[in-house]
């Protein structure tokens, strides 16, 4: 018989990380002097440094505990993918081209055929990105790791006076939606909990299609968006990761209403169901089929539509500085 689960019981406390993050960052105030400073703050989904007539950018994610369904599956060969989604598609949301990456393992004990299959991913993730590997770190921590854990980090450039930092963003204007490919990279601790305690992994969906395989399919690298941002004037952008909704927080003082949330993947209905999740705890957790929005003028709908697969309007820019769905305050 199914229960309710949540994040939180599951062993991760959205808020308590939050809380945690932000104790940190006030610890980091020190600035350098000279050439190439910090261009901006710290907490939009990519930082900035002064390059003259261009700003270069850096992030760094990693691939979390989706990597335990890979070791359970015995399958590695898309995590490469998602390691450089999660960087890229951050960079995204500025408007910057990713350039370069440098991959980090931490893992107990080197398996090869590991290697090879996360190898092959990081390779189709940096083609679907037109981006350098140039480097990485792989580091045999036993007694220290277990299993396997894969990071990244990007390296982008732009324009200064095309970056896009939310700053436009204004009541009234549209939020386009853009379809994920599932549960992306983000909370798996709770979508592992689910399947391992209804069913497994083998668990079919109405489409055919295993649990098991549905959750391993890789983050969506949105690399149209250079693109889109070359057509049309946009005014913020957001990377659905972890928090769900609450990432179009970090783009603007205003707050945004998803009046007609997308479509949500076969997947995700079925955590939903099995894990009887409350809509607060789906939709702050998960994507839930929005892994990525553009935030645009009206005039520039029509266009944003033509040009990107599986976008539609989702709703749009509020004053008040807080998420809603359906008129429901998600917190």
């Amino acid at each position: 018989m199914s229960k309710k689960y949540s994040y939180k019981d599951a062993g991760v406390d959205i808020d308590l990380e939050a809380d945690g993050v932000k104790s940190l960052i006030r610890q980091l105030s020190f600035r350098r002097s000279g050439e190439h400073g910090m261009v901006g703050g710290v907490g939009h989904f990519a930082g900035l440094i002064d390059f003259g007539p261009k700003v270069l950018s850096l992030c760094t994610d990693g691939v979390g505990t989706k990597m335990r369904v890979a070791d359970d599956l015995r399958d590695w060969s898309t995590v490469g993918i998602d390691c450089i989604a999660m960087n890229v598609n951050d960079m995204y949301v500025m408007n910057i081209e990713p350039v370069a990456f440098v991959d980090y393992i931490a893992t107990e004990g080197i398996n090869t055929e590991q290697m090879i299959q996360i190898g092959v991913g990081l390779n189709e993730g940096a083609r679907l990105s037109n981006m350098n590997i140039i480097g990485g770190e792989t580091a045999t921590l036993k007694g220290m790791v277990n299993g396997l854990d894969l990071a990244g980090t990007c390296l982008g450039v732009q324009d200064r006076d095309r970056v896009v930092t939310g700053e436009k963003v204004k009541p009234g204007d549209v939020v386009i939606g853009v379809a994920s490919t599932g549960v992306h990279s983000n909370g798996y601790t709770l979508a592992r909990k689910v399947a391992t305690e209804n069913g497994g992994y083998s668990v079919k969906l109405p489409s055919g299609k295993t649990i098991g395989e549905a959750l391993i399919t890789p983050t969506r690298i949105y690399s149209e968006v250079l693109d889109v941002c070359r057509a049309v004037e946009v005014h913020g952008m957001c990377h659905v990761t972890g928090g769900g909704l609450l990432n179009f927080l970090r783009i603007s003082e205003y707050g945004f209403s998803i009046d007609d949330p997308m479509p949500v993947p076969e997947v995700l209905q079925w955590i939903a169901e099995k894990g009887e999740l409350e809509i607060n705890e789906l939709y702050r957790t998960f994507n839930m089929g929005m892994g990525f929005a553009f935030i645009v003028s009206e005039a520039s709908v029509a266009k944003i539509l033509a040009m990107v697969d599986g976008a539609k309007v989702v709703g749009r820019v509020i004053e008040e500085h807080k998420v809603l769905l359906k008129g429901v305050e998600i917190l």
